[in-house]
């Protein structure tokens, strides 16, 4: 009998309301780049927050991912840990989302998706979009982080010279993938192809 790959070149991305949806786009387009499945499920505020902050429509949001699910799907493959899968980045993640997540009782596909990856021991990547931070938020992400997650808030690196806000976002989103062991282009590193890092 002939086992499947372990490590299946999936990702799901979970793409809530929070401002930043430029995180999920650059992520979809990254995870393209690289070769990786991508299986979305995006909020209906994310929706909204697309309109917002950028020109897409939901039609060309979705045309990004490789599967798309709604919200209300608890049937669907990512909601089932037999469906494997590298983990699950949520690009932005919402207080509120984070919070419903660290509880465990969750309300939609994105946080039982998101549950299941914690269950099944595998990597979750929230990039959390909020500021400043009460203690509330920071016991919740403590809570998430004994779990098995790991919180990466979307801050900017200037060692890596940004000249402009694609800089931010492809460095912001080159190092959340770095988290799942994926080599991103758009990712530029210290020591390796940044001159004052150099040794």
């Amino acid at each position: 009998m002939v086992k499947a790959d372990p490590s299946p070149e999936r990702l799901i991305l979970g793409v809530s309301g929070a401002s930043g949806l430029i995180y999920g786009i650059r992520a979809l387009e990254a995870l393209r780049e690289l070769g990786i499945e991508s299986h979305m499920v995006a909020s209906k505020a994310a929706e909204m927050t697309l309109g917002y902050e950028t020109d897409l429509s939901i039609r060309d949001f979705r045309s990004l991912a490789d599967h798309v699910y709604k919200m209300p799907d608890v049937g669907a493959p990512i909601a089932s840990g037999s469906f494997r899968t590298r983990g699950m980045l949520i690009a932005p993640c919402s207080v509120r989302t984070m919070s419903e997540i660290a509880t465990g009782v969750t309300s939609s596909l994105l946080t039982r998706a998101a549950d299941v990856v914690l269950k099944e021991r595998r990597r979750l990547v929230l990039m959390v979009r909020e500021t400043p931070f009460h203690l509330g938020h920071l016991r919740t992400m403590e809570t998430l982080t004994e779990m098995g997650a790991v919180i990466c808030p979307p801050l900017p690196a200037f060692y890596a010279m940004p000249k402009t806000i694609d800089d931010l976002v492809n460095q912001s989103v080159g190092r959340a993938l770095d988290l799942f062991d994926l080599d991103w282009d758009g990712t530029r590193r210290w020591g390796e192809d940044l001159e004052g890092g150099r040794r």
